[in-house]
């Protein structure tokens, strides 16, 4: 036994430090979060083996983080997602499943994933684009954020926000929202809406570089309309750019809730959507530039070491699949889907990458759980914190993804699907099976082309699947 008369106070202090290590020192750091969302952002990256899109800073922290390969959103669409994400709860308990309901609607007293860590002494912050905001009408504005989530916000609006009239629109009857139009624009990175979220995003770690934060920059792109500076355009030659391959002949048609309401590709030619998928990735290598910016602000700033970056996109995007669909609200792996890259300063899974299948609802329990945060009650995900040490820990948790469709093409009003993910399969479900039913095993079609849901081979494991969703 030391007698602590014989030891004084400094030298006790100093054979603690050395019993328990510097990692549980480094624990009782409080620890940065710099959260960096994309919108409609497919998996199409470098780090995610795409050999055509430059995406350079994000890859740069996939290659220092745990990259994330089967992560998926709860609702494939803006507000619904981020309602999702940012409460840590599932749509059937926020009640949203559109881009006009504000989840305090149903949830009025629910303690987001920034107010904790308000309520825990961090500087609490946002620019751009978290909490919903309709594109591009909403850029400029407070869109559909939630007051009591931040103490200071930025919302920028840049020269793409002015520069409507000069769009190259190939589906003029669409709202721009969801339009296929896009522009080269002129002009510096910073006079775009997304460069100048970098820009304030930057100011606030600048200003708040010596207490704890958490700090979140949302990207717009590369959300339509497709606006970027030329020389993102010029990093494509549009003789890379090739459309999806389509779906083999003779197959089984699908349940027709599965695909959204507008005519396959619709109904341009070829050419036009080659050059409009160009644009979209022109976009995505935009926003990766400004990710670098705020990557390079902590190495500045000497933040890297003690600030756990994340980044992902709300939901993903088609660009053609399946037979010509597009855009979002599918089930589909492509729509489900969604990039996420954790780095976590310490974990020993970082530079590695993670098969299991995960949400974007376990952000919010994740967060917490690295930064020694009491949970609140009511949270529906899961923390990824023993993915973060062991990229292979085993995990069997499947990924829930909903979307209510609404009425078209002879499609009933408020159809439910439901989709189950796990590391080989996806089951989804319409009106619980009473308007059809699908079945992919991504170990042989992970382009999710052959539908199974008939074959009797699969009975056993489509009854295994249905018992997962909640």
């Amino acid at each position: 036994m030391y007698s602590l008369v014989r030891y004084p106070l400094i030298n006790i202090v100093a054979a603690l430090f050395i019993a328990v290590g510097t990692s549980a020192c480094f624990a009782a750091t409080p620890k940065n979060v710099l959260f960096i969302v994309s919108d409609d952002l497919t998996s199409r990256l470098g780090c995610y083996g795409d050999d055509i899109v430059q995406s350079p800073n994000i890859d740069r922290l996939a290659q220092k983080g745990v990259r994330f390969e089967r992560a998926y959103c709860q609702y494939p669409l803006c507000n619904p997602s981020r309602a999702s994400f940012m409460t840590g709860r599932r749509p059937a308990t926020t009640h949203v499943t559109d881009n006009s309901t504000h989840f305090r609607e149903a949830l009025p007293n629910v303690v987001t994933l920034p107010q904790l860590f308000q309520e825990h002494g961090y500087f609490v912050a946002r620019a751009g684009k978290v909490f919903h905001y309709g594109v591009p009408g909403g850029i400029g504005t407070s869109g559909f954020d939630d007051d009591p989530s931040w103490q200071q916000t930025a919302n920028p609006k840049g020269r793409d926000r002015l520069s409507h009239d000069r769009l190259i629109n190939y589906t003029p009857e669409m709202h721009l929202g969801i339009a296929l139009a896009y522009l080269e624009d002129g002009g510096k990175d910073t006079e775009q809406t997304d460069g100048m979220v970098a820009t304030e995003a930057i100011k606030f770690l600048e200003e708040n570089a010596d207490r704890p934060f958490f700090i979140a920059a949302g990207f717009f792109r590369p959300h339509v309309p497709s606006v970027a500076p030329k020389k993102y355009f010029d990093l494509y030659d549009l003789d890379d750019v090739h459309l999806p391959e389509k779906p083999p002949p003779g197959l089984p048609a699908l349940p027709t809730p599965a695909y959204d309401y507008w005519e396959p590709n619709y109904g341009l030619e070829p050419e036009k959507l080659r050059i409009f998928t160009r644009a979209y990735l022109a976009t995505i290598s935009f926003m990766d530039a400004q990710v670098g910016r705020l990557l390079s602000a902590l190495d500045r700033l000497n933040l890297t070491d003690n600030t756990i970056v994340v980044f992902f996109s709300d939901h993903g995007w088609l660009l053609g699949e399946h037979g010509g669909q597009w855009q979002k609200r599918s089930l589909f792996e492509e729509s489900a889907r969604v990039p996420l890259i954790i780095y976590a300063p310490g974990a020993e899974g970082n530079g590695r990458s993670s098969l299991r299948t995960v949400e974007l609802i376990d952000l919010f329990p994740t967060l917490a759980d690295l930064c020694n945060l009491p949970l609140p009650q009511g949270l529906e995900g899961t923390s990824l914190k023993p993915l973060l040490e062991d990229p292979h820990y085993s995990w069997t948790k499947p990924a829930i993804t909903n979307v209510v469709r609404r009425a078209d093409r002879s499609i009933r009003e408020g159809i439910n699907g439901r989709s189950a993910r796990t590391e080989r399969y996806r089951y989804t479900e319409w009106d619980k099976g009473a308007e059809g039913v699908e079945l992919y095993d991504h170990k042989f079609d992970p382009r999710e082309w052959r539908n199974l849901a008939e074959d009797p081979d699969y009975k056993n494991t489509i009854e295994r699947l249905k018992a997962m969703f909640p």
